[in-house]
């Protein structure tokens, strides 16, 4: 399988965005962990249209003009990760979900923990929502971009001042 990326700036770092045929696969942080989401190599492509769509619909979530993602996406892991990446892309923007009641969703209650490690390798930050997913005590929780990145992205989504607070 053939990836290809493209580098983007944003409010929270430089990003890097990395489509297959089938979708964009990742949106990965400055300084990501490489053993966090594993690819094989990469080429840079800076006109790969599934790329440049990511790109200007990212634009406009950081310009507070968008609200949802309409893009083709290409979720690579196991099958429980990919449930639960569905299950993060259904959190409506401006709203949180803790890891208990994502697992309650994908209908495995106990897997609350398992859960967690699945949001943690979300490939697709941001796009797949995992910044939404936060602790049952309402605290924010590791996050791949950092807690402070976590906070910047709710606050962006709702103007949720608890976020602060919340670290």
């Amino acid at each position: 399988m053939a990836f290809w990326y493209k580098m983007m700036h944003s409010p929270v770092g430089e990003l890097k965005l990395v489509a297959t045929e089938q979708g964009l696969a990742a949106v990965l942080w400055e300084n990501d962990d490489p053993k966090r989401v594993r690819f094989r190599p990469q080429l840079e492509d800076i006109q790969n249209a599934t790329l440049l769509e990511a790109e200007r619909q990212l634009r406009e979530y950081f310009a507070g003009h968008r609200q949802q993602f309409i893009l083709t996406l290409d979720f690579i892991g196991t099958e429980f990760q990919k449930q639960v990446w569905a299950a993060l892309v259904t959190i409506p923007f401006g709203e949180t979900r803790s890891y208990g009641e994502i697992a309650q969703q994908i209908g495995n209650p106990t897997a609350v923990r398992a859960v967690g490690a699945a949001n943690g390798r979300n490939p697709l930050s941001i796009i797949a929502p995992c910044h939404r997913v936060i602790g049952a005590n309402g605290k924010l929780t590791g996050f791949a971009g950092g807690l402070e990145t976590k906070a910047f992205l709710l606050r962006l989504e709702g103007g949720q001042l608890w976020a602060e607070e919340a670290l």
